[in-house]
């Protein structure tokens, strides 16, 4: 294994490419120039996390605020969920539409995973939310709508599967059905993401925009929403009688005293609610009427004395919540404010609307059909974009079977991109895994006579 201690991009390198950022139209989604701009946001990905995890220099996040690429993360973030949602289901409903491979198509599904991943990183800063300038109201439209997706998760009993943000997995999608599942499982990772920077937002909120704080409280009634998952908690549930917590794309046994350890999820839905229920100017602006009040008091029941060890400064919504249970607040402040709209989703809607089906039909016949030759090509820059030893730092545990799920110790030698746990898995594997595998292998073959020419 190699070294994996370097980073991914120098200061130099991500400088040139955070400059070279720009806004796609939805009708782009895969085409070359998106695919080059994907490579230089995964790469930007995987250096912020190196150098948060590391406590270094941050950077990644400098060189976005300094070229105000903050907004245009934040319309590609939009864009690509828009085509989720109204593109991808038609594309997958054409008959004629049979892929040599849904790589590529992944890879625009991903795309919301790694922008969403960098923004957690980023957005714990105060300055890149004040960068974010008025784009941070459509992220908290965006924010909102994913917790959503959450709580309903939770209310309608579901569970989703296991998940990566990071692409570990790719040849193991063989064709659209897969490709489905794989994005379902994949948009309860990006939701929980979601919810991260929502509670970053909610640390900054002297940095939003006049009109960001009644989006929060009064447009999407945040605070109840977040009462929801207390209430729920969609990243715990019962497997067969056992306690399972997901954390880190996976659903891990939690069994004694662990059972009432509070998870960074949990502590993300408590700080969110802090920050909006005591913060004097939110008090002044949320209207408490009488179901948000009850809604809120729903909060006391879990304010345990152990939950209150691990975060003590719930104390002090403890007695905001006891002084509440016994008095009727005033009414909300009323200020004379224009209210900011935001634009990035109402305008990525409206330019498009009609034209789904044949954006995808374009994207069929131009885009997702690859030649072989595309392919390979396609192959070579994945090969270098997901560098496997800096991809084995990124990843909080170790790989799994890519047959069946379970921990996995054997790699494939010949593309060393897809994990077993023993042989007779790589063998039932392989109908699916061959095709991906040959490209892969044929890309990393060619990437070291490269590397050994210079």
């Amino acid at each position: 294994m190699g070294d994996c201690s370097g980073p991914v991009l120098l200061p130099g390198e991500a400088e040139g490419m955070i400059q070279n950022l720009r806004e796609n139209a939805l009708r782009d989604a895969g085409s070359p120039w998106w695919f080059k701009q994907h490579e230089y946001i995964e790469k930007l990905n995987m250096q912020a996390i190196l150098n948060a995890a590391a406590t270094e220099e941050e950077y990644i996040k400098e060189l976005l605020v300094t070229f105000g690429k903050i907004p245009t993360l934040i319309h590609e973030l939009i864009c690509v969920e828009v085509w989720k949602q109204k593109v991808f289901p038609v594309l997958c409903e054409l008959e004629d539409f049979r892929p040599k491979s849904t790589l590529p198509i992944y890879m625009v599904i991903h795309h919301e995973a790694t922008i969403v991943n960098l923004l957690e990183t980023i957005f714990y800063h105060k300055e890149v939310c004040e960068a974010a300038e008025d784009a941070v109201l459509d992220l908290i439209d965006y924010c909102h709508r994913k917790v959503a997706i959450l709580a309903a998760l939770t209310i309608n009993g579901e569970t989703p599967k296991h998940s990566r943000l990071l692409p570990d997995g790719l040849s193991s999608i063989s064709d659209q059905k897969e490709l489905q599942q794989q994005a379902k499982a994949l948009e309860f990772d990006i939701s929980l993401k979601a919810l991260s920077v929502l509670r970053y937002i909610t640390d900054h909120m002297d940095r939003l925009p006049l009109s960001g704080l009644s989006r929060l409280l009064n447009t999407h009634n945040v605070p109840c929403l977040l009462v929801q998952l207390v209430e729920y908690c969609p990243w715990s549930r019962l497997e067969k009688g056992q306690l399972q917590k997901y954390e880190s794309g996976n659903w891990h046994p939690v069994t004694g005293e662990d059972q009432f350890k509070m998870t960074k999820l949990d502590g993300q839905v408590w700080i969110a609610i802090y920050n909006l229920l005591l913060t004097p100017e939110c008090q002044q602006k949320y209207n408490l009427n009488s179901f948000n009040k009850s809604q809120l008091l729903k909060l006391r029941g879990f304010l345990t004395e152990v939950l209150i060890d691990q975060l003590p400064n719930l104390v002090e919504l403890q007695r905001y919540l006891g002084h509440l249970a016994v008095s009727d607040p005033a009414p909300p402040k009323r200020d004379l404010v224009l209210e900011q709209i935001p634009e990035i989703w109402d305008r990525i809607i409206r330019e498009n609307k009609g034209k789904w089906k044949a954006i995808a039909k374009h994207q069929v016949q131009h885009v997702f059909n690859p030649s072989e030759q595309d392919l390979r090509h396609h192959a070579r820059k994945w090969a270098e974009t997901y560098n496997l030893d800096v991809m084995e730092t990124l990843l909080p545990e170790k790989p799994k079977c890519g047959s069946c799920g379970s921990q996995a110790t054997k790699r494939c030698s010949r593309c060393q991109g897809e994990w077993y746990c023993k042989r007779e898995c790589q063998v039932k594997h392989w109908q699916k895994h061959k095709t991906a595998c040959g490209l892969i292998a044929e890309a990393m073959g060619n990437l070291k006579e490269v590397h050994a020419q210079t």
